[in-house]
């Protein structure tokens, strides 16, 4: 399935439109976030920025997918491989946390699965604008931080 990739300055001149569309319409949509491990073993993490949305927020990466035509590992390696430039298994992946949400007034069903990134260096996809690599969410202060990306380290052992 080819996925279309568009301009960061399109994302964020459609992206308020997108949510306005979500509120009306209501439709059921499905995410996944993934919590990536920094490949030395240190437990630090990789957190990023969008180019669309809230560029000053920190989250994860990740996207939407079909479950038709795909499942959630499938989906995480397809979006780390498109935002990141990293090729990770669908194997490598474990599923962390699955919830329910209506954040953006849509009926998101989003899995937060977790991995260790093959490899430290990246290749930022347009829809992203930064990263970094670190080992507590309070490295990010004051900066807003997504409420995903805390789920997700909550989850974490």
């Amino acid at each position: 399935m080819r996925h279309i990739r568009l301009p960061a300055p399109v994302l964020r001149v459609i992206a308020p439109g997108m949510r306005l569309w979500w509120r009306v319409r209501k439709p059921e949509t499905f995410g996944v976030k993934a919590l990536l491990f920094h490949p030395d073993g240190s437990g630090r993490f990789l957190v990023v920025r969008h180019s669309y949305s809230d560029p000053r927020r920190w989250g994860l990466p990740g996207g939407g997918y079909k479950p038709t035509t795909e499942k959630p590992a499938q989906a995480i390696a397809r979006e780390v491989g498109e935002e990141l430039a990293l090729t990770v298994s669908t194997e490598a992946f474990t599923v962390l946390d699955t919830l329910v949400t209506t954040l953006e007034g849509k009926r998101d069903t989003l899995t937060i699965l977790r991995a260790v990134a093959p490899s430290a260096e990246v290749s930022l996809s347009p829809e992203l604008t930064e990263f970094r690599w670190i080992g507590d969410v309070r490295q990010l202060e004051p900066a807003p931080v997504s409420r995903w990306l805390v789920a997700a380290v909550s989850h974490v052992d």
